[in-house]
């Protein structure tokens, strides 16, 4: 993570326009741009939409890298009706939480398990920032990486982006050969209908103007996985801009806790065709 510049006897917050004042007075603005340094809005605040099903294990530790990140937002999670002792952790991190605008806390439980995309409309629907971007509770995506990820829509070149595990120049953890031919077939096949050329379709990062959540929202109707394919045909139907940029991954065994199975994959081939062809 970009740590704090000393300025006098004041440390500056990275990203903020103070602190890139000092670094482009030191380095200039060409190695700024080359280094992605640039200039996070103070007023802006990001809305971190979390979907949580037995986490407690990785949870708070997820919550405590999100809230180190230095860009003011609000953690929106959500149990899809947890059988451990997730919702004991929410409830303490919500107690935790208080007053802090920098890092508002949310939380939004299900009585029912409904799946990932039904948890992810419910937090859609409550956003309040003005980018959104979904975050694994798992700790398989590391959101000292939001920075890079917001930099095309701050700089007002994209209204979507997607975080792709596959370009190559971040580090990720060897697993599953067939879970990675399969990735790279649905996103193959999901972009034989969207006419997009992205590396990773399934991918957890995704990132969105507020104005995009607001009018995909209610649009949406996959519970499960199925919802990756979905939201990926409606972006590019609806023809938003959208950027992909390389992110690290450190993906879990199923012994670790991995959820997504070969049935999941089957369902995502069909939301391939079916939104692929229509709305």
């Amino acid at each position: 993570m970009t740590t704090p510049v000393q300025h006098g006897n004041e440390a500056l917050r990275p990203w903020s326009p103070e602190w890139y004042a000092v670094q482009a007075g030191a380095l200039g603005d060409s190695a700024c741009r080359a280094l992605g340094f640039y200039v996070i809005p103070p007023t802006m605040r990001l809305s971190v939409v979390i979907p949580v099903y037995n986490e407690e294990k990785t949870l708070r530790v997820l919550v405590d890298r999100v809230r180190e990140v230095p860009i003011r937002k609000e953690l929106i999670l959500i149990d899809d009706c947890s059988k451990d002792r997730t919702r004991d952790v929410l409830k303490a991190l919500e107690a935790e939480g208080g007053q802090d605008d920098f890092n508002k806390i949310r939380i939004f439980f299900h009585d029912v398990n409904q799946g990932k995309g039904a948890a992810l409309r419910t937090g859609f629907s409550n956003v309040q920032g003005d980018i959104v971007i979904i975050q694994d509770a798992d700790l398989e995506y590391d959101p000292a990486e939001y920075p890079k990820l917001l930099k095309p829509i701050i700089e007002n070149k994209a209204d979507v982006v997607f975080g792709s595990r596959f370009l190559g120049d971040q580090a990720h953890r060897v697993l599953y050969f067939w879970h990675y031919l399969g990735n790279r077939f649905l996103t193959t096949l999901s972009n034989c209908f969207t006419n997009l050329n992205l590396t990773d379709m399934e991918t957890c990062y995704k990132v969105f103007r507020r104005n995009v959540i607001d009018d995909l929202t209610p649009k949406l109707v996959q519970n499960r996985f199925g919802f990756e394919p979905e939201i990926t045909a409606k972006v590019a139907r609806r023809r938003y801009r959208v950027y992909e940029t390389s992110v690290s991954y450190s993906g879990r065994t199923y012994a670790e806790g991995k959820k997504i199975g070969w049935k999941d994959g089957f369902k995502a081939l069909w939301c391939i065709v079916r939104y692929g062809v229509k709305d």
